[in-house]
């Protein structure tokens, strides 16, 4: 089913292609800053320059959170998970003085804020101080750095970089829907952030990275991967960060993630992860030979998270600071020309004229 129109990005899933507002993602990755592509998404065309000073400056100088957020975010327990902090998080950014329609301005909070909230969440469950940002970095490397307290290496940080240009946007996903569905009925960005923020918590969505570190855990050595692959699928298991909704060829996110995770990765766990990838897609093809189902791009994230010293807990709330680009990027073009999203449904139940037992007279 066909929603409506949107400017912002081509998921072809039939020829394996995704494009940013007429731009081949195979032409950004690796060599767009994060900055670069959130000024495409939503001014529509590319920076005349690579970070947009003007932009990147704007998203360092409003990185800070405000006292009341400081106190939310400080007043979650340690042991909370970082996803459900970051949902909380969100929702305190949304203190009420962001009216409707959602502006430039506000994207720039958002985006800004919401690596803020998690890195202090984090830090502080690690019994660590939090790390103010540094309007010197880009986005990414504050990202590392306000994590870690460390100057990030600038391998790690290319490689993280690549990652959230890669997950930037992706058409009309779930939590993409559910953030239009809210901004069309004339809430707040941050409202709609939030409801973004809770239907990429589901592992049918943004929450399998994190099951693909396990799942190479569990095959823990590259001559297991074809038995532990036949022995899981015999059971009606689930192969995390196998096939896509979206794709019926190979997912362009993840071939570029592969090429990162070569670069980054413990060759150790790229020999792993590559092995399990060919016994899946080889098992796949014999038991389902109609269906064209190849690694994900979840799957070569779970790689490259790891080795840029993210962990697993960190995977998803990690997708969401990459994605908050295409949110706000969406949450603009809805309002530009709203309309409520008002889905219906096919009843299936009863027919009328049922009866309530035992009613009074009329």
């Amino acid at each position: 089913m066909v929603l409506g129109e949107s400017h912002l990005s081509l998921v072809a899933g039939e020829t394996g292609g995704l494009v940013y507002r007429g731009y081949d993602i195979r032409e950004l990755a690796g060599r767009a800053s994060y900055e670069g592509v959130v000024h495409l998404l939503w001014h529509g065309e590319a920076p005349a320059t690579d970070p947009p000073a003007e932009l990147a400056r704007a998203i360092a100088a409003r990185r800070a959170l405000p006292d009341g957020v400081v106190r939310v975010v400080d007043a979650l327990a340690p042991e909370l998970p970082p996803l459900e902090a970051l949902r909380t998080g969100l929702s305190a950014l949304g203190d009420g003085t962001y009216p409707y329609p959602p502006t430039i301005e506000q994207g720039i909070d958002l985006v800004a804020r919401t690596p803020t909230v998690l890195a202090r969440h984090v830090r502080r469950a690690r019994g660590e101080p939090p790390v103010e940002p540094r309007p010197a970095l880009g986005q990414v490397a504050n990202f590392l750095w306000m994590l870690t307290g460390r100057a990030p290496e600038p391998e790690r940080v290319r490689a993280l970089e690549t990652y959230f240009v890669l997950l930037a946007d992706h058409g009309m996903n779930a939590s993409t829907f559910a953030l239009r569905i809210v901004i069309s009925t004339q809430s707040d960005l941050f409202s709609a952030a939030t409801a973004a923020l809770g239907a990429l918590k589901g592992p049918a969505h943004g929450g399998a990275p994190a099951r693909v570190s396990a799942m190479l855990d569990a095959v823990g050595s590259p001559e297991r991967a074809p038995d532990w692959i036949r022995a899981q699928l015999d059971q009606k298991a689930r192969l995390f960060g196998f096939g896509h909704r979206a794709y019926k060829a190979e997912d362009p996110r993840g071939l570029l993630l592969h090429d990162v995770a070569r670069r980054v990765a413990d060759p150790r766990r790229l020999e792993l992860a590559e092995a399990v990838e060919r016994a899946g897609v080889e098992e796949l093809r014999r038991r389902k030979p109609n269906e064209r189902l190849y690694a994900n791009v979840e799957f070569y994230s779970a790689v490259v998270l790891e080795a840029v010293g993210l962990p697993p807990e960190l995977f998803t709330p990690t997708f969401a600071v990459a994605r908050t680009a295409g949110w706000v990027a969406h949450s603009l073009e809805q309002a530009a020309s709203n309309r409520l999203i008002r889905p219906d449904v096919r009843y299936v139940g009863p027919p009328p004229g049922r009866r309530w037992p035992n009613l009074p007279a009329p």
